[in-house]
């Protein structure tokens, strides 16, 4: 059965609860605030209630600092511009010039980014020295990110992930705003001999080489081909260039859907199709042109979105994995609401939020393309999705609890996540990209429904 769509949802009868929401949120921000010890690093998840961190990559970072922002713009609050101008100058520049990890989308066009489109939407100040400040730590950052790269033998490429060059994962196609926001800034990656190379051109042949090996379409690729599934990561063999498998680091299996990656990809191909309305016909002729490269993004957008769809209990939420090895003991799980306190496997509540905000963002840009049934479909799963966070048990409404998005799943095959006494699987806790994008969702309903500028990563630039 999977998602039971409303069709009379719209974003104005969210805003009670989106209003309730940002109140929630506002005192967990601040207790963490108060609370956390920046020798400690980077709050990643919670443990039983407080923010823990985890080492691996220093990701989460500017979704901490990112989200006191996104508090600001809904509420106008200012000591949590405060927070968020103060930490992105204190914490951040280290994430800007960070060459060993895939995610310069997520940390500074969280942080700078955000505080640059409220400087752009005089929402704060014009200060021409801070603005010039924000829009530096974009371009370097766009450029760095993009310099980790491998080149495939179709003579393609991708921006690699930490694991190394080998190693394309499904997430990194969100992080690609990163280097469309430098683009547009016209900035450029300076390489040997002052070879400029285009960050559009590493833009699209990421995309491209995601779509084409992260993502499936049911075209008879591997015995598992199923349309809209995706890979978390995809493998090459950086001697020749060649596609070597698809494997999974957060995932069951590499036959197998991490929905979190899912996740990512359907609102990274909806947010980036969106971005290239802004790109002229020009500068997207030598790369292969509008209607090819936007035909490759939308049929990425569509088959994951439909997957996800396809894949979730009647509430909108997933589980952390489709082919999760305990899900046959949940019975017909997909033909009733998420529990994420079931004995078996655990949801995961940032993959919905995620997935939200693409299906939103994914129906709005089909709308603009005159189809209006498909956009109708996916903006009020969109919205589906969105009412169910807002409600308990997802949201957190434990002033105890520093968390505000609960029952995310950061890494359950590495056994990262916590389980509380008493319970056999991880429940009941928190995220700092979890909360965020949950935050990011609601930002951008509310502004839906207030008649507000529309909200794009790609806003810091009007």
């Amino acid at each position: 059965m999977a998602i039971k769509i409303d069709s009379k949802l719209t974003p104005t009868k969210l805003v009670p609860a989106v209003e309730r929401m940002w109140d929630l949120s506002g005192k967990k921000i601040l207790s963490i605030e108060k609370s956390w010890k920046p020798s400690q690093g980077t709050p990643v998840f919670t443990v039983r209630g407080n923010y823990a961190t985890r080492g691996w990559t220093e990701w989460t970072q500017g979704f901490q600092y990112g989200a006191a922002v996104l508090q600001y713009d809904a509420t106008n609050q200012k000591p949590f511009l405060k927070i968020g101008r103060d930490q992105t100058v204190q914490r951040m520049a280290t994430h800007v010039s960070h060459i060993g990890v895939h995610d310069h989308g997520f940390n500074n066009v969280s942080t700078y980014g955000n505080l640059l489109r409220l400087m752009r939407e005089n929402r704060i100040p014009q200060n021409t020295f801070e603005q010039n400040f924000y829009e530096l730590a974009l371009k370097v950052s766009g450029a760095v990110q993009a310099s980790r790269w491998t080149t495939i033998a179709n003579g393609g490429g991708f921006v690699h992930s930490f694991n190394g060059p080998h190693s394309l994962f499904i997430d990194t196609i969100r992080s690609m705003r990163a280097l469309g926001v430098a683009h547009r800034m016209g900035h450029v990656l300076m390489a040997e001999n002052d070879k400029p190379i285009s960050l559009l051109k590493r833009l699209v042949e990421h995309a491209q080489s995601t779509a084409d090996y992260g993502v499936y379409y049911g075209e008879g690729r591997d015995a598992y081909d199923v349309r809209g599934r995706t890979a978390h990561e995809s493998v090459f063999n950086v001697k020749d260039g060649n596609y070597r498998c698809p494997n999974s680091q957060q995932g069951y299996a590499p036959f197998s859907t991490w929905t979190r990656g899912l996740a990512w990809a359907i609102c990274g191909y909806a947010e980036q199709l969106e971005f290239l309305k802004t790109i002229s016909d020009k500068e997207l002729k030598p790369l292969g042109g509008r209607k090819q490269i936007e035909a490759m993004m939308l049929k990425a957008a569509e088959a994951t979105s439909d997957f996800y769809l396809k894949n979730t209990c009647t509430d909108g939420i997933p589980m952390w994995d489709t082919g999760a090895p305990n899900l046959h003991r949940l019975g017909d799980y997909l033909d009733r609401p998420s529990d994420p306190y079931n004995d078996w496997e655990p949801v995961d509540s940032s993959a919905a939020a995620i997935a939200a905000q693409g299906l939103i963002r994914l129906g709005n840009y089909l709308k603009s393309k005159g189809k209006k049934q498909a956009a109708k479909q996916y903006f009020q799963a969109g919205l589906t999705v969105t009412a169910s966070l807002l409600e308990e048990p997802y949201l957190s409404t434990n002033d105890k609890h520093q968390g505000l998005l609960l029952h995310s799943i950061y890494h359950r095959p590495n056994n990262w996540d916590h389980i509380p006494r008493g319970k056999k699987i991880p429940c009941g806790e928190s995220s700092m990209w979890g909360d965020y994008h949950m935050r990011e969702l609601a930002l951008l309903v509310y502004r839906l429904a207030k008649k507000q500028p529309y909200l794009t990563f790609f806003g810091c630039l009007d």
